[in-house]
């Protein structure tokens, strides 16, 4: 009697059977195997939760097919188990369902692996029977040269609470750059592992910090920021508008500085408007013999002021009034 116990689900002659037919099961066994090389597309029933897909014994399938695309539509994700879970293959699986939802490759009570939709997996089925797991062939994929991506976008990580990274592995020395995924930071750092020595970081909100000495081999450009006042306060971020104007709208009083830290340095130029107006300041400026400068009150004119934060109060380092705006 014929079985089916090879992976690819062949007629397999038992001796002695078919006799004057063996040419009609041979063909049948090699376009089965052309079909195994091949392209085979499946639709999933809508909104099917769960899924099989069994190859069937010595018959045309689009299981069997190297490259196997999935279509349907979906609301939820669905499990799709591969069968038999004694067959051993390599396949290429492609979610090309609609409805944005997942695909999780299952074959036995194993591991499975889930494909995003719109995207393509290289999957192992280990067919181990009732265990049988499935594998993505490229987890810990090395290659020995170079690789080359033709396409717009790389993404790495699956927003998954992990930290993601690229690795350069030096021959003295290892450098990463990575996603911290506990402060969400973008870090290029000393080492292999992200967090190890970072040198330089950028948060959420595009800031940028640097632990160690920066060398600049000509100049090192501060984009001045505009402040504005409102309802007779100006509010002043040090970190982001280190370099800052301001021009003069109405009376108003200059907050305390916020992301102020020690050794830290910023400046403002207060252009008045057509219209001269009065400008005070918050305790936490400290200036010359303790007392502020009266601001120039001539429209059109222009002062320029400089402070260092010594950890507590914004001390006055520069101060050159009475400028022509032009």
């Amino acid at each position: 009697m014929a079985t089916y116990v090879n992976n690819l689900r062949l007629k397999e002659i038992a001796t002695g059977d078919e006799s004057g037919t063996w040419g009609t099961s041979t063909n049948t066994n090699l376009e089965l195997i052309g079909e195994a090389l091949g392209i085979g597309t499946e639709a999933i029933t809508t909104n099917a939760d769960t899924h099989t897909t069994t190859v069937a014994d010595g018959s045309a399938d689009a299981g069997r097919a190297m490259y196997l695309k999935y279509t349907g539509t979906l609301d939820s994700a669905c499990t799709i188990t591969i069968g038999p879970n004694t067959m051993k293959r390599v396949q290429i699986i492609e979610n090309a369902t609609s409805g944005s939802q997942n695909i999780i490759i299952s074959q036995g009570s194993g591991a499975n692996v889930t494909i995003a939709n719109g995207k393509v997996a290289i999957v192992q089925l280990d067919g181990a029977g009732a265990g049988a797991a499935v594998l993505d062939v490229l987890t810990d994929l090395q290659l020995s040269d170079s690789l080359t991506l033709n396409g717009p976008t790389l993404t790495i990580g699956d927003a998954t609470a992990e930290d993601t990274k690229i690795v350069f592995d030096g021959n003295a020395q290892d450098y990463y750059v990575g996603l911290d995924d506990s402060t969400d930071d973008l870090v290029i750092g000393l080492g292999s592992a992200v967090g190890t020595t970072p040198g330089i970081s950028i948060d959420e909100n595009q800031f940028v910090t640097m632990p160690k000495k920066v060398t600049a081999s000509t100049s090192a450009n501060i984009s001045q920021v505009a402040i504005t006042s409102s309802s007779n306060a100006v509010a002043w971020d040090a970190r982001a508008a280190a370099n800052a104007y301001h021009v003069t709208t109405e009376n108003t009083t200059f907050s305390a500085p916020s992301n102020a830290v020690e050794g830290a340095i910023i400046s403002v130029e207060i252009a008045q408007g057509g219209t001269a107006r009065t400008i005070a300041w918050n305790t936490v400026f400290e200036f010359a013999a303790s007392t502020a400068p009266t601001i120039t009150a001539t429209a059109n004119k222009t002062d320029i002021l400089a402070f260092r934060y010594n950890g507590s109060v914004w001390q006055e380092i520069g101060r050159v009034q009475n400028l022509a705006q032009t």
